[in-house]
C-alpha cells in the first residue's frame, strides 16, 4: 500500500502578508517623519542665518559711522534674500563711561525673536 502524500501549498498566509505590510508601513512612516524634521531644521537654519546677517550688518554700520550712540531704544529694517525683517536696537550705559553696550535683536515676519547679538562700542577720539 502506498500512502498518499499531500502536497502542502507554498506561499504566504494572509496573516504573514498583513504583518509584512505593517512593518513596511511603520518603516515608511518613520522615514517620512525624519524627512519632515530635516526640512524644518533646514528652514530654521536659513531663518537664523538671514537674521544673523541683519544683526551683524546693523552693528557694523554703527561701528563704521564712528558715532558714540546715546542710550535708548530704536528700530531698524533689514532686507535679506527678499525678506523684510524688523530689528530692535538697545543701547545701554556701562560702568565705564567710555563704552556703551549695544544689543541688537532681529524679529521674523510674525514678530518672534530669531537672533540677538550684543557688542560694546567705544567712544571715538574727537
Amino acid at each position: 500500500m502506498r500512502a498518499e502524500v499531500h502536497a502542502r501549498p507554498r506561499g504566504m498566509t494572509l496573516i504573514e502578508v498583513l504583518v509584512a505590510l505593517s512593518v513596511v508601513a511603520i518603516t515608511l512612516a518613520a522615514g517620512f517623519k525624519a524627512a519632515g524634521g530635516l526640512t524644518v531644521n533646514a528652514q530654521r537654519l536659513a531663518d537664523l542665518t538671514v537674521a544673523q546677517w541683519c544683526a551683524e550688518n546693523q552693528l557694523t554700520n554703527l561701528r563704521l559711522a564712528r558715532v558714540y550712540p546715546d542710550p535708548g531704544e530704536g528700530e531698524f529694517q533689514c532686507q535679506q534674500l527678499g525678506r523684510q525683517l524688523k530689528g530692535l536696537q538697545r543701547v545701554k550705559t556701562t560702568p565705564n563711561p567710555n563704552f556703551r553696550r549695544v544689543d541688537t535683536q532681529v524679529l521674523d515676519e510674525q514678530g518672534q525673536s530669531v537672533v540677538s547679538i550684543s557688542t560694546v562700542v567705544s567712544r571715538y577720539p574727537d
